[in-house]
């Protein structure tokens, strides 16, 4: 696909396709969703919907795993206590789902497993079921952070970032 062709795309895609893909009451259930998982271990999970690429990164040929990873930052997902924060990433333009884990989960997680993690949210999303899938990965990297990280009997977990889905 030609950078203009691109371009145009993503330029095509706005918030009314991120509203149309989670409705206020999506964005609640998959708020709820976050902020129950967060009480079972001490990471802390993230959730950004993106329409389209801002135009800087098509013009350089950056992809939705750049974009991810600058999100990532510009969230402050990296600085969690214990550099465990994982972002769930959507670009509905390219259908591109990207999932960035801090070093103290990624180190016990394989490419592999999260491929493997990926695919049913991509089975989802190729059907219009964002909401599904974003619950379906909320639930697999929370088995993931609860395995890793789990809370001690009367240990609370600080709520670092927002459970609020981040939507641009």
């Amino acid at each position: 696909m030609g950078k203009l062709t691109r371009l145009l795309k993503h330029r095509w895609f706005d918030e009314t396709d991120t509203r149309r893909a989670l409705s206020p009451d999506a964005l609640a259930r998959i708020e709820v969703r976050v902020a129950a998982s967060e009480q079972r271990h001490s990471g802390e999970i993230r959730v950004s919907v993106e329409a389209g690429l801002p135009p800087s990164y098509l013009w350089q040929g950056l992809q939705a795993r750049d974009r991810a990873v600058t999100l990532f930052g510009k969230l402050r997902v990296w600085d969690t206590e214990h550099n465990n924060g994982v972002l769930i990433y959507l670009l509905l333009a390219d259908h591109a789902i990207e999932i960035v884990a801090d070093r103290g989960l990624n180190q016990h997680i394989s490419p592999a497993q999260w491929q493997a993690l990926i695919a049913p949210m991509r089975a989802a999303f190729a059907q219009g079921r964002f909401e599904a899938g974003l619950l379906q990965a909320i639930e697999a990297i929370d088995g993931l952070l609860a395995q890793h990280f789990a809370l001690t009997p009367g240990q609370a977990n600080p709520d670092e970032l927002p459970n609020r889905p981040d939507l641009r």
